[in-house]
């Protein structure tokens, strides 16, 4: 009976061992073959390139006046009778922007015509009075003094001769000043005139843009600064309206609160196009062309505030794993992007459907 018993075990232990063994078998066969990946998306792939590209710096800042003009009274004392011009005129250099009541300067010019006539017919006279004592000054008719105090005479006849021509050719001028005129072309942008009012000399009265020109004046950073020059095309917009110049100085200094400078771009057609001075706007400065690395903004993924591209990994087949790479974006040219970091020209990149990816995933790469 232990016989019996012990082929009993032997026969056990045989059917346990070709079990297991049978059991092992198809993990032998996984590991020769490696597993199949189950794609998560199918995608085209495509590499970066390099393009030329024109770089752009972008500026806020306020639209001013080029220039402005002050235009007042140059006389005084008049009242003002006739106002030509409002607000948002257009004039001519030379063109009559108001007129003072001349009827006073009229009478002051009369007079002081008369005036000069009767001093200067005593000037003749005292002349005569001098010159006819100085030819009968030998025979002892005058003395010394008597020809001196003649001869001053004459000399004070004259001077008054010449303060009444004084007098008569300021009253000409006021007569001449008495129409207020516009010393350029440009636009009035500012009318303190009253009609009736009693203008003080030197009173401001109008005020205009000089040729209807405009300036921008962009803030920029002391970097900013040291890529522009005099000369460079800005792109200054307001809403949907835009209007082109030219930088025409760059500020010899920056300011001390926030270390920022100020371009000065010229505007010739700003006015024109609907601008006016006083609107912020923002601007794009030209800069010179680069030759730039660029992708398909459709590669793009905008995630959590940073952008990513899909990057090709390891590959089965068509299959594939990719990576999820951070990457520094530059300037956008339509539907491309430049890339100022994060991947290289032998790069490969899902096209497109970044959106649907995550970091590790496998993909299915289509042929193109």
């Amino acid at each position: 009976s232990m016989g019996s018993n012990n082929l009993v075990m032997k026969k056990i232990f045989y059917i346990i061992c070709r079990w297991l063994l049978l059991l092992s078998l198809p993990l032998v066969a996984n590991s020769q073959n490696p597993p199949i990946q189950k794609a998560a998306l199918s995608v085209h792939i495509l590499q970066p390139k390099m393009q030329t590209i024109p770089h752009t710096l972008m500026a806020n800042g306020a639209l001013s006046a080029w220039q402005e003009a002050v235009i007042g009274s140059q006389v005084n004392g008049l009242q003002l009778q006739e106002i030509h011009v409002q607000v948002g005129d257009h004039v001519k250099k030379g063109q009559v922007l108001a007129v003072f009541d001349t009827q006073s300067l009229q009478v002051e010019i009369t007079q002081h015509k008369a005036n000069l006539a009767q001093a200067q017919a005593q000037a003749h006279e005292a002349q005569l009075n001098f010159e006819r004592a100085k030819q009968v000054e030998s025979v002892g008719a005058f003395s010394a003094q008597q020809i001196d105090q003649l001869q001053a005479n004459a000399q004070i006849s004259q001077a008054k001769v010449d303060v009444v021509k004084a007098q008569l050719a300021q009253a000409q001028l006021n007569l001449k000043h008495a129409n207020v005129i516009a010393i350029d072309d440009g636009v009035i942008t500012a009318q303190n005139a009253t009609l009736g009012e009693v203008a003080a000399q030197g009173q401001a009265l109008f005020r205009l843009i000089r040729k209807q020109r405009l300036e921008w004046q962009g803030e920029v950073s002391s970097d900013e600064l040291l890529k522009l020059k005099t000369g460079m095309s800005v792109a200054v917009s307001v809403g949907d309206i835009k209007s082109i110049g030219t930088i025409r100085m760059l500020a010899p200094t920056l300011s001390a609160q926030n270390r920022n400078a100020l371009i000065y771009v010229d505007l010739p057609n700003a006015y024109a196009n609907g601008l006016r001075a006083g609107m912020f706007a923002h601007g794009e400065i030209a800069l010179e062309k680069i030759s730039a690395l660029t992708v398909p903004f459709s590669v793009i993924s905008l995630r959590d505030g940073f952008s990513y591209v899909y990057k090709l990994g390891q590959n089965n087949g068509d299959v594939a794993s990719v990576m999820q790479v951070k990457v520094t974006l530059g300037e956008r040219m339509g539907d491309d992007i430049e890339i100022l970091s994060g991947v290289s020209l032998q790069d490969s990149l899902v096209a497109s459907g970044s959106a649907f990816l995550s970091d590790g995933d496998w993909v299915r790469v289509l042929q193109p």
